[in-house]
């Protein structure tokens, strides 16, 4: 019987107080609670398509980490290595959340739980028989101490022949343009399959994001670079050739967490082994799902929602499943 971990993500799962849609942040007075952070986002999304999934990270000894834990179990991902830190709080998100006008995003994480992730947390048993560790730029900008245990998981995905997934997730509010070339650009390096959006590319290596692709293809760690366009299309690069995707037109409610859903749906396909194209596809179709419901998480679909949309969106069939 196969118990093990397909994907172990390790990063901040923080508790988010989302605005009722449409308000402001300053002028909120109703807020709905969930789960936000890029790896456990992926997380969450993978073991809705039906993959195991292990989330790493450190919450705090509070009730906002009681209810992310307990938030992460009921999606499927296993959190039993996770720690719990005593001595530190829980990361905290507030946010707003609207269609066409820009969404206020406000962050209190400093001195976190998950900031003080070091690599004596990092066990090698945590990451055995997984096929994919799914990482993002964040974890390392947020401390020093995050910044070595991320390499540690590298390092340790290397000795397993656990392929290394790497999303940058460039948050600017973690540190200047500089700070995340130079912390975040050698791991983008190391990395076996990169979800990167078009401008992370050419902050983090320079020049166009094609060319940045086909720089990381000849290092001889990446074998597949997925590149998510500022017009919503996407483009995957490996040896074999290239293929491109565009996005589906959907009615969006909230744009956050967009790129996890996609990232989500791109690695179950690769796992499944789908090719690129239909893997493509299916990201595509999942980051359209996740878009039209409120928070990073609700819209995230199953594996049988995401393969009967994907059919209506392709080929206009009634989307209505009676």
């Amino acid at each position: 019987m196969v118990t093990g971990p397909e994907v172990v993500t390790c990063g901040e799962a923080m508790l988010l107080m989302l605005a009722e849609p449409g308000v402001p942040l300053e002028r909120a007075a109703r807020f709905s609670r969930s789960v936000a952070g890029a790896e456990s986002n992926v997380a969450a999304g993978l073991a809705r398509l039906g993959h195991r999934t292990r989330w790493l990270g450190r919450v705090g000894a509070d009730p906002a980490g009681e209810a992310v834990l307990r938030e992460l179990r009921a999606d499927g991902v296993d959190v039993s290595w996770a720690g719990v830190d005593p001595d530190a709080p829980t990361g905290l998100l507030l946010r707003d959340s609207h269609p066409q006008r820009g969404i206020d995003v406000q962050y209190y994480r400093a001195g976190s739980a998950a900031s003080r992730l070091a690599p004596e947390h990092i066990q090698p048993e945590a990451l055995a028989g997984a096929r994919v560790l799914h990482l993002s730029g964040i974890t390392p900008m947020l401390s020093a101490s995050a910044t070595e245990a991320t390499w540690r998981l590298v390092e340790l995905a290397r000795r397993a022949g656990t392929a290394v997934s790497f999303d940058p997730n460039v948050r600017l509010k973690l540190g200047t343009a500089h700070e995340w070339m130079h912390t975040v650009g050698p791991l983008l390096r190391e990395a076996d399959l990169v979800l990167a959006g078009e401008d992370e590319l050419e902050l983090l290596l320079g020049g166009g994001a094609d060319e940045g692709a086909k720089a990381l293809l000849g290092l001889g760690h990446t074998s597949a670079v997925v590149i998510k366009r500022r017009d919503h299309s996407a483009t995957a690069v490996s040896e074999g050739g290239q293929w491109d995707q565009r996005a589906f037109s959907v009615r969006v409610a909230d744009p956050v967490g967009a790129g996890d859903a996609f990232a989500a749906g791109w690695l179950s396909g690769w796992l499944r082994g789908e090719g690129p194209q239909r893997a493509l596809a299916e990201a595509a179709c999942v980051a359209a799902l996740a878009v039209q419901a409120p928070s990073d998480t609700e819209g995230l679909p199953t594996a049988a929602v995401r393969d009967r949309t994907l059919i209506s969106l392709t080929e206009g069939t009634d989307s209505v499943h009676r």
